[in-house]
């Protein structure tokens, strides 16, 4: 993607969803950092189902903490491999009340050295939580930044840094929402649905994709 397409490919998306939030359902910061966590190999439906079982039981460290393994297990067990996140969600639990006062950490490096959490589930909290311009880089993310040209990279951490490098300011705070809804319903992994993308003229993919029947 050349540099003058920047620009009109992330206004375009503004324009289309000026207020772009995660999928995610959360009423709090550690809310949040619960639902990454228990997101990773599974869809934000998938997360949001087995949250609406915990949260109204347990939403804070300390209930967590006493729901015990088995217990986080049975609200969380519809998710996939629910018995390691129940393991790593009740150490970081235990860590945020004995560190942290229960509070979830503002700095990269005490989230990233919570259990569970990396430098992914970091920055979707540094930016959704603390509206930090940081970019987490999912598989949405990787795919549309490669395929349009935006920010190619081999390895998430390599298309993180362009993309911090290529996207306006401006605009950084919400580009991780735009780009993994655009990967998540018109960008998606078998065949980009060109034929109804509004950014078409400004990717790199080639060649464009046509409706079924065109």
């Amino acid at each position: 993607m050349k540099t003058e397409d920047i620009e009109p490919f992330f206004a375009t998306l503004k324009a289309a969803n000026p207020q772009p939030a995660s999928e995610l359902e959360y009423s709090s910061v550690f809310e949040l950092l619960t639902a990454v966590l228990l997101s990773a190999q599974a869809t934000d439906a998938g997360v949001n189902k087995a949250t609406r079982r915990l949260f109204p039981v347990a939403n804070t460290p300390g209930k967590i903490l006493a729901l015990g393994f088995e217990g986080l297990c049975e609200h969380i067990k519809t998710i996939g491999l629910y018995r390691n996140k129940a393991k790593h969600l009740l150490e970081t639990c235990r860590i945020l009340l004995e560190r942290h006062g229960g509070q979830v950490p503002r700095t990269r490096e005490e989230l990233e050295a919570l259990p569970g959490v990396g430098r992914k589930t970091a920055n979707v909290v540094l930016n959704v939580a603390f509206g930090e311009p940081t970019m987490a880089v999912d598989t949405h993310i990787f795919r549309v930044s490669n395929r349009t040209g935006l920010a190619p990279g081999k390895n998430p951490l390599e298309v993180e840094l362009k993309l911090l490098r290529r996207v306006p300011a401006h605009y950084l705070p919400d580009a991780h929402h735009w780009l993994i809804l655009h990967g998540r319903y018109v960008c998606v992994a078998r065949k980009p649905l060109c034929w109804k993308c509004q950014v078409a003229k400004c990717c790199d993919f080639e060649p464009k994709t046509a409706p079924p029947g065109g």
